[in-house]
């Protein structure tokens, strides 16, 4: 076990790298993630840890040393002011894993729900969108260029674990991953396009979510399939893409449980 107290150690620099810069974690193939939940649920689907980093007074909480107790992974302490600067929060966790980034299990011709992101930014919304994949039973993500870097901390914190159950990739030619899914693959617009309810989604099927401001691009669309509006009755012009992606893939998964429930 070793113990670090020094802000300017090797090792702390290289972990504020990795949880800072995206080239980082892309070359080493490597994330830093942080809290008790998330290191838990790292532990539980067999992600490679290869460090704990623990700040001094989180490691005397019995959960902690629980969680230690269950990883084989070396554990460096670190001075809580040290911990504070590898840190993505205001309030440290005092908990934090340093882990291999998982490769994809299944190809994508082969899955059997395929997300396809487009220029999305907004860490939160990557996020929230990986969790509600997760949710509802949707195996793979495809995030293209533009979007926010879905290992970075604001969206393993939004996403909340989801990571860990998704095959997540990010590649730099979108519409070639959409040809190589090669299912029903329905793209969101806010007018014009099928009511997601009045669609059988109980295939393979792959979702094509555009960034808020420009939607999905032209470019992307023409290899998609199908068009999808979500109704909306109320006032508001447009639903945040991640509510909007939740609202479809809910759907998807209602309509299997439902066959499922009827055989």
């Amino acid at each position: 076990m070793i113990v670090i107290k020094a802000r300017d150690n090797t090792r702390v620099k290289a972990w504020l790298r990795l949880a800072g810069e995206p080239k980082e974690r892309r070359k080493l193939g490597r994330a830093l993630v942080e809290g008790v939940h998330l290191v838990d649920t790292c532990l539980q689907r067999s992600v490679v840890v290869e460090t704990l980093i623990v700040s001094e007074t989180t490691f005397k909480r019995s959960e902690v040393a629980n969680l230690i107790g269950r990883s084989s992974a070396e554990v460096v302490i670190l001075s809580d002011e040290v911990f504070g600067r590898i840190s993505g929060t205001e309030t440290p966790t005092g908990l934090a894993a340093e882990i291999r980034i998982p490769e994809p299990r299944e190809n994508l011709s082969s899955t059997s729900c395929c997300i396809f992101l487009d220029a999305i930014q907004d860490a939160g919304n990557v996020g929230a969108i990986l969790r509600s994949a997760a949710a509802f039973g949707n195996p793979s993500v495809v995030l293209g260029p533009g979007c926010a870097d879905p290992w970075s901390p604001k969206v393993l914190r939004a996403a909340m674990g989801g990571h860990f159950y998704l095959d997540v990739r990010t590649l730099s030619d979108l519409p070639s991953a959409i040809a190589e899914f090669s299912g029903a693959v329905f793209w969101t617009t806010v007018s014009g396009g099928s009511a997601p309810a009045t669609l059988d989604l109980r295939g393979r099927t792959g979702w094509v979510f555009g960034s808020e401001g420009a939607g999905v691009s032209a470019t992307v669309a023409r290899a998609a399939t199908h068009a999808v509006t979500v109704p909306m009755p109320g006032g508001t012009e447009s639903l945040n893409v991640a509510a909007c992606a939740a609202i479809c893939l809910y759907e998807r998964s209602r309509q299997i449980s439902t066959v499922a429930a009827r055989s």
